[in-house]
C-alpha cells in the first residue's frame, strides 16, 4: 500500500518559519521525482517546489528564495524548509510524487495546512 504522509504544517505569524515533511512508503522512492503543492481556498492548486532523485530544485516565482526543497532517499522523505512566511502563503500543502518511468502511477499525500497570520 502507497502512502504519502505530510507533517509539520500549523499556524504561524508572518515573517515565521515551518518545515514540512512528506514520508513515503510502499515506492521505490528512487524511481520518483517529488514536488510539493498547495491550495488556497477557492484557488486552483500550484505547484510549489519540485527536487529530482538527483537533488536538482525548481522553485515557484513566488517562494523562491524563502522555501527549499530537499529530500532525503534513504529515508525515503522530502521536505519543505518555509522561512519569512505570508498571509499568502496560507494554503494546504500536499507531497506528490511525480514517476520518472513511464506508465507508473504518480502519488498524492492527504495534504497538510499552514495557515500564515498577519
Amino acid at each position: 500500500q502507497v502512502q504519502l504522509v505530510e507533517s509539520g504544517g500549523g499556524l504561524v505569524q508572518s515573517g515565521g518559519s515551518l518545515r514540512l515533511s512528506c514520508a513515503a512508503s510502499g515506492i521505490i522512492f528512487g524511481i520518483y521525482a517529488m514536488d510539493w503543492y498547495r491550495q488556497a481556498p477557492e484557488k486552483q492548486r500550484e505547484l510549489v517546489a519540485s527536487i529530482t532523485r538527483g537533488g536538482s530544485t525548481n522553485y515557484a516565482g513566488s517562494v523562491k528564495g524563502r522555501f527549499t526543497i530537499s529530500r532525503d532517499n534513504a529515508k525515503k522523505s522530502v521536505y519543505l524548509e518555509m522561512n519569512s512566511l505570508k498571509p499568502e502563503d496560507t494554503a494546504v500543502y500536499f507531497c506528490h510524487a511525480r514517476p520518472l518511468i513511464s506508465d507508473t502511477k504518480d502519488y498524492w499525500g492527504q495534504g497538510t495546512q499552514v495557515t500564515v497570520s498577519s
